[in-house]
């Protein structure tokens, strides 16, 4: 069997994993990673404040399937090959302990992405992968068997197979040379992105935060619930965040400026909320309004509220007007804020689109289009909401990719 050659394009979490995954299942063939930069698993590093991010503690396909807001049936399909159980023990199988936090969030125990990244970098040595960094591939095309890979400063590389798994491109313009493939694309939108209130007294309370909140885009069915932050430019938090990934088309065609409603006490209908109050306010007559908070929100948040609406801070339940009483309930329950524009959630800027999944085998993540090319990770039109499960989706790829990439080659 003559020694076969296979090119990955990109050194993040997909291409790597994909590269290991083959090295070590094909010793004899010679894989090499080409980075355009001059950084190694760069996301990897950022991801999760620094502590990685690896996958989320779900164990149902179906289940899981539901957290990416493109690709849901493509993952569902792949998910069969490589899933959450099998990233957590092929890490640690490698010394690498993998542990869930309260929300499904899986971290290394160390808290520390450096030990990611250190895991896939002895792989990579330990199977003797070719890292060559500063490397950009500008174009690629078949010839017979094999396919060409040229470079920015015109080299040409010849690869058996050849899988891409360069990261999410901003611009549409950045797929042009995959284009050239004959692929086609679904054209690239922000994900993951929190909303700027510029100019608005509510931020303010910056560093404040609601465990449970349902946050709705005005005049769309976008709609979600969780925790909401209140940073010095507006609103952050899981919750956001999760919005952001399910609206990311919708908002973009927004131009990122709309009216976001949001209630604070979801638990409570609004009749329940009205008659809540009225007791607290015929219970409570002597006490100040600010003076007892009859609702698990942060006193500041609370405060500001009972402002805003009109209420004087010192005023007693007592003599709080019904009228205003009723302006309050409708902050609590359906509180608008104008948006006007975006801010990439910290450094990890997820893209929405890529190469569309109809092009692509999910049983294989080799290219309908040109045989012996294959795609992982963010490169294709599938992104998650925020949790690990674009890591989960790339280590699965990578995965896939790799396996096939095997049996291609033994024939």
């Amino acid at each position: 069997m003559k020694p076969t050659t296979t090119i990955i394009i990109g050194g993040g979490a997909a291409g790597f994993f994909c590269a290991v995954n083959l090295a070590r299942l094909q010793p004899q063939m010679k894989v090499i990673i080409l980075e355009k930069s001059s950084k190694l698993l760069s996301k990897v590093k950022i991801s999760g404040g620094g502590r990685c991010n690896v996958t989320h503690a779900c164990f149902d396909i179906n289940d899981m399937s539901n957290r990416y807001p493109r690709g849901r049936n493509f993952v569902k399909k792949i998910f069969h090959q490589f899933f959450t159980t099998d990233t957590i023990v092929w890490f640690k199988e490698r010394g690498v302990a993998i542990k869930a936090e309260k929300d499904g969030r899986m971290f290394p125990v160390t808290d520390s992405s450096q030990t990611i990244i250190d895991c896939l970098l002895k792989e990579a040595n330990k199977y003797q992968v070719d890292i060559r960094m500063n490397v950009e591939v500008t174009g690629i095309e078949q010839q017979q068997q094999q396919i060409i890979c040229t470079t920015r400063n015109g080299e040409k590389l010849v690869a058996d197979h050849v899988c891409v798994a360069a990261g999410g491109y901003p611009k549409s313009t950045m797929f042009d040379w995959l284009i050239q493939t004959g692929h086609s694309i679904a054209n690239p939108v922000p994900s993951l992105f929190t909303f700027n209130i510029p100019g608005h007294s509510i931020t303010s309370l910056m560093g404040v935060s609601v465990p449970d909140a349902r946050v709705k885009i005005a005049g769309t069915k976008l709609e979600q619930q969780g925790p909401v932050l209140i940073t010095h430019w507006g609103l952050s938090g899981p919750a956001v965040l999760k919005l952001s990934a399910w609206g990311a088309r919708e908002l973009q065609e927004k131009n990122w400026h709309y009216e976001v409603l949001i209630n604070w006490l979801p638990q409570y209908k609004e009749p329940e909320l009205r008659e809540l109050l009225l007791e607290v306010k015929e219970e409570q007559k002597q006490q100040k309004i600010t003076g007892r908070n009859p609702f698990e929100l942060p006193n500041r948040l609370w405060e500001f509220f009972v402002t805003e609406a009109g209420i004087n801070k010192e005023v007693k339940w007592a003599d709080v007007p019904v009228k205003l009483l009723n302006r309050l309930i409708v902050i609590l329950n359906s509180y608008s804020l104008p948006v006007k524009g975006k801010t990439t959630y910290k450094e990890e800027f997820v893209t929405a689109g890529g190469i569309q999944l109809q092009d692509i085998d999910a049983n294989t993540m080799m290219s309908k289009l040109v045989p012996n090319l294959f795609f992982a990770g963010e490169i294709t039109d599938v992104d998650g909401i925020t949790g690990g499960y674009n890591f989960q989706y790339a280590w699965t790829t990578g995965w896939v990719a790799a396996n096939h990439i095997t049996r291609l080659s033994k024939g």
